[in-house]
């Protein structure tokens, strides 16, 4: 708990279980009240090691993709009675030691959202990021930022904090339940005026941790261009789509 702020830290899984235990020992547990895993249908042993470990556990019946597991996560822990929601890949390619300062520029009042980038330390290469998967984050957050009319980093990190006012006021249930949620959430963020944060995140990449292959990240990068899109139309007034309807689906509805 920071400033009477309830801190729990989610972990959206899918076959996580060589590094999950790693992930877990490495959270900060004085500051963190709560830690919780959801599995999205894995085929490996990441459910036997979150009981293991102590963990809340949930498991999705069937795989419903990565942005479902995510609605999955920030609903469990806004029901465990969060305040601050840090979402930490279990795959340990990011410093699950970050969790401090992120959960403190969340408690401060200062943001909203707070984002872990690989790119701020300039260390994303050295950390193992492939080359090709670089190149494409730069010139899609380059993208972004000239339609978004931002300065982010970067948007496509999987180290990330929410207050519980955010979560529950962003039409998140009108999102995707694949990749591109990781997207449309930040942009969503921007369109409603939330206040998003930075912090540096040193990065390691190692044959455990997950990565979507080629096919994948061409899927999410046109998506991330469509989302990019959808926002200019809609802040001209020219479309409307429903990840950005005032009353959309939310998670408390």
């Amino acid at each position: 708990m920071i400033l009477n702020k309830r801190i729990v830290v989610v972990l959206p899984a899918y076959n996580a279980a060589r590094t999950l235990a790693k992930t877990h020992e490495a959270i900060p547990k004085d500051i963190v009240d709560a830690i919780i895993v959801v599995d999205d249908c894995s085929t490996d042993n990441t459910v036997e090691v979150a009981r293991q470990l102590g963990v809340k556990t949930y498991v999705h019946s069937q795989n419903l993709g990565y942005g479902a597991n995510q609605k999955t996560c920030y609903l469990k822990a806004i029901e465990e009675g969060a305040d601050i929601i840090i979402m930490l890949h279990p795959d340990y390619q990011y410093e699950p030691k970050l969790v401090v300062p992120m959960a403190y520029l969340i408690a401060s009042g200062i943001f909203d959202m707070v984002l872990g980038s690989r790119i701020l330390v300039n260390l994303a290469i050295e950390g193992g990021m492939p080359v090709y998967k670089y190149i494409a984050n730069r010139i899609l957050t380059f993208f972004q930022n000239a339609l978004l009319g931002q300065k982010l980093s970067e948007y496509h990190t999987g180290l990330r904090a929410f207050s519980k006012e955010l979560l529950l006021n962003l039409p998140l249930l009108e999102n995707s339940n694949d990749f591109i949620f990781d997207n449309e959430i930040i942009v969503q963020a921007l369109y409603f005026g939330y206040k998003i944060g930075e912090i540096s995140s040193p990065c390691r990449y190692a044959s455990e941790s997950s990565s979507i292959n080629f096919a994948r990240s061409t899927v999410y990068g046109l998506g991330v261009i469509m989302t990019s899109f959808k926002f200019f139309l809609q802040k001209r007034g020219v479309a409307s789509f429903p990840i950005f309807r005032a009353h959309g689906k939310r998670l408390s509805s």
